[in-house]
């Protein structure tokens, strides 16, 4: 029990020390991290818990699986709170699109998703989809997780009251996933083999958990069932580590013991021994402690819902010494442990491991591509419109496979809005007007060349996102994918990227109310690049029109809101483009040096309230944010999504036409001398970018191509590749 509940991936002991600097707290905050789910109050009597993991390894040993027991588990984390899970997002990162072993991976990432999430009736409403090198052996699955509950059924993982009874529901106890947190979580993978496989997969895969989405639908059902009754004192999902670790925390959290009989715990398989049922982590089971007055209730509840129930231990004082976890082969029988269960649950080692930035820091921003620092026009060394379509991408593929509709409470789905819009309801939930916008981000390009700075731009450019939806931020959750914390390298690397998200969670108001922690993600001795995933929701409080989306409507102004880097800006304005991590440097140019854009977090808030009100007001008929690939791919990506063409003046450089620096906007309007009134009132900048209407985006000076063309590159070329790989037989 203490291999596993003392192993990276339950204990933290490499991060602990490091996420204490994040920013917790704030006015709508009832559950900070440390529960199985962060919880915001949204007004109304209406709480939202959410939740990000992480399921990277299991997925790399067995991509199905993995993927499908990665949606199982956050659901059951969000309705252990009480909520009802509304909407998964799924970040997904794997190895060049050109290679077999990528496709494969991420057709079966993509069918556990759908195939879990689609059964289980929780729509996917979003996400992510990148591909870089540094996944090829090691890709990334984060999930996300929300779920809306009326305020009064919240309820905390606590093993409160002696002599209450302690209740495992639902699956069979098997031995699939024994170890998965020590054995695929806190550990890499070994170097790939010449068929593509690594040479540890096949010895790992009884590590990965099988998921069974329809006994997941009745463990909620149930679940929530027994919370609207009152008829538990406090729940825990059994995720990693399995009855030990829920045993522990829920023991522990209150001050409190426990002992188990592990001959009660139904079995799936004859002949397992104690530390196998209480190290398993079969999925779809929930540890409930009940009074006992209340058993023969939850007991009817859940035959009604059937879903198996079976009391196998009780709530103990904490004694002379403290709260013990004890486990014994039979009601009575032989202990076979006893161990306090603080011990377990908080008291892993805390390491304090050595932190050391890249020998070559300095080298690096330094190389960066330098061939475009000038402001003066080319000749440039690529096709400007060539490199335009090669930036283009667009994930309808795996959109496809997801149900966004299930509650029917999606206003904006994938792809149609820089965020996922939602209606705040929920069965039991009715709707009071109010809406959720949802957005999950990452830019591994960012922090590769520098992580502080570049995860503040991800927190920068997720607030902006829920604001063009018309929503203010109030809570981030964040998922820390790195490589091996024992390298020095990765750990001044997490330090530096919780350091980011911590400054500009603060300077913006907006609380990491919980997270996780993915390390060891290496493969063959190479590390990943780092990682940091953030699932952020911004509260709409009058959802009374639907949002514009990033379409526009020909004959409309195209408006620039925020600082103008190029070269013609007013003076006072940002300085010249820094391209460093930009999409252009490392996918068109190969370079991964240089600086990334500066980030004016005072000013950027400024935006993000201008371009909130604006929407809010219906002043704005298309909106989209100026991130990865700059403003050549924010404007394709406006043309392709209204299938109208449009003209942009005032661009003079390569640099200023895919530089990403942050807090920018390009609004479509009709009517420009309002939004610049406001802007004027905010202290924001705006200059006119031009016009909409024709067949083609011309950038004045630089590029010319048709819509047409531009939205055949974008849908094509993850179809193109996929199909590729399945004639091939790499995928399908």
């Amino acid at each position: 029990m203490y291999s596993v509940m003392w192993s990276e991936h339950c204990s933290y002991k490499s991060s602990r020390i490091h996420l204490r600097r994040l920013p917790s707290s704030g006015a709508h905050v009832l559950v900070g991290p440390g529960e199985n789910a962060g919880v915001v109050d949204v007004g109304d009597g209406i709480a939202v818990a959410m939740r990000i993991e992480s399921h990277n390894h299991p997925s790399a040993v067995e991509p199905y699986q993995g993927a499908a027991t990665g949606v199982g588990g956050i659901l059951r984390d969000v309705f252990t709170m009480g909520a009802r899970p509304i909407a998964l997002m799924d970040p997904l990162f794997f190895g060049p699109l050109d290679e077999d072993r990528s496709r494969f991976l991420l057709d079966g990432v993509v069918r556990g998703i759908s195939g879990y999430g689609n059964s289980v009736g929780v729509p996917t409403v979003g996400g992510q989809l990148t591909f870089s090198a540094c996944y090829r052996g090691n890709p990334l699955v984060n999930v996300f997780c929300l779920g809306v509950m009326p305020r009064d059924r919240l309820v905390l993982g606590r093993a409160s009251g002696v002599g209450n009874l302690v209740v495992l529901l639902g699956s069979l106890t098997g031995r699939d996933g024994i170890g998965g947190v020590s054995v695929l979580a806190s550990a890499g993978f070994a170097s790939e083999t010449a068929g593509g496989d690594t040479t540890t997969d096949s010895a790992k895969r009884p590590s990965v958990q099988v998921g069974d989405p329809f006994e997941e639908k009745r463990l909620i059902e149930a679940s929530l069932d027994l919370l609207d009754q009152g008829l538990v004192v406090g729940i825990q999902d059994l995720g990693g580590a399995g009855l030990a670790c829920a045993t522990s925390e829920t023991a522990a959290r209150a001050g409190l013991g426990m002992e188990i009989d592990v001959s009660a715990v139904p079995l799936r398989e004859p002949g397992m021994t104690p530390v196998e049922i209480m190290t398993s982590e079969s999925q779809e089971r929930m540890l409930a402690v009940v009074e006992p007055a209340s058993l023969s209730q939850v007991l009817s509840i859940c035959a009604r819902h059937e879903v198996r129930a079976t009391v196998i231990g009780r709530v103990t004082e904490a004694g002379p010494e403290e709260g013990r976890l004890v486990v014994r082969t039979a009601e009575g029988g032989e202990v076979v442990a006893a161990v306090p269960a603080r011990s377990l649950a908080d008291e892993a080692p805390l390491y304090r491991r050595p932190l050391r930035p890249p020998a070559d820091q300095a080298e690096r921003r330094l190389a960066g591509p330098g061939v475009l620092r000038a402001t003066k026009p080319g000749p440039y060394p690529f096709d400007l419109r060539h490199g335009l379509e090669r930036l283009l991408f667009e994930p309808a593929f795996v959109y496809r496979q997801y149900d966004h509709q299930l509650f029917l409470n999606t206003v904006f789905g994938p792809g149609a809005g820089d965020a996922t819009v939602l209606k705040l309801a929920a069965p039991g939930v009715p709707w009071t007007g109010k809406g959720l916008a949802l957005s999950c981000d990452a830019n591994p390009a960012w922090c590769a060349v520098d992580p502080r700075a570049g995860a503040a731009l991800t927190v920068a450019e997720s607030a902006l996102n829920v604001s063009c939806a018309g929503a203010a931020p109030i809570a981030v959750v964040d998922c820390m994918n790195f490589g091996n914390p024992e390298h020095p390298v990765v750990m001044w690397q997490l330090s530096e990227a919780i350091d980011g998200i911590s400054e500009a969670c603060a300077a913006l108001g907006i609380p990491v109310i919980g997270g996780n922690v993915s390390l060891y993600n290496e493969s063959g001795g190479e590390d990943i690049d780092p990682t940091p995933v953030l699932g952020m929701v911004g509260l709409i409080e009058r959802l009374d029109r639907r949002p514009p989306g990033i379409g526009f409507r020909a004959g409309r102004s195209l408006l620039l809101v925020g600082p103008d880097p190029s070269p013609t800006a007013a003076a006072g304005d940002s300085p010249a483009p820094r391209l460093g991590g930009s999409r252009l440097a490392v996918e068109i140019l190969g370079e991964r040096g240089g600086d990334l854009p500066e980030l004016d977090l005072h000013l950027h808030a400024r935006v993000c309230e201008l371009v909130r009100s604006l929407v809010s007001g219906g002043l704005v008929e298309g909106v989209h944010d100026v991130s990865d690939g700059g403003l050549a791919v924010c404007l394709a990506e406006m043309c392709c999504a209204s299938g109208v063409g449009a003209t942009a003046s005032g661009i003079e450089t390569a640099a200023a036409l895919f530089g990403e620096a942050p807090s920018r906007v390009v609004l479509a309007v009709q009517d420009p001398a309002a939004v610049r009134a406001a802007a004027a009132g905010a202290g924001v900048a705006v200059r006119g970018l031009g016009v909409v209407g024709g067949s083609r985006l011309v950038i004045e000076g630089l590029l010319e191509a048709g819509v047409s063309e531009l939205c055949a590159a974008r849908s094509s070329r993850l179809r193109d590749a996929l199909e590729a790989g399945a004639a091939g037989g790499g995928a399908g």
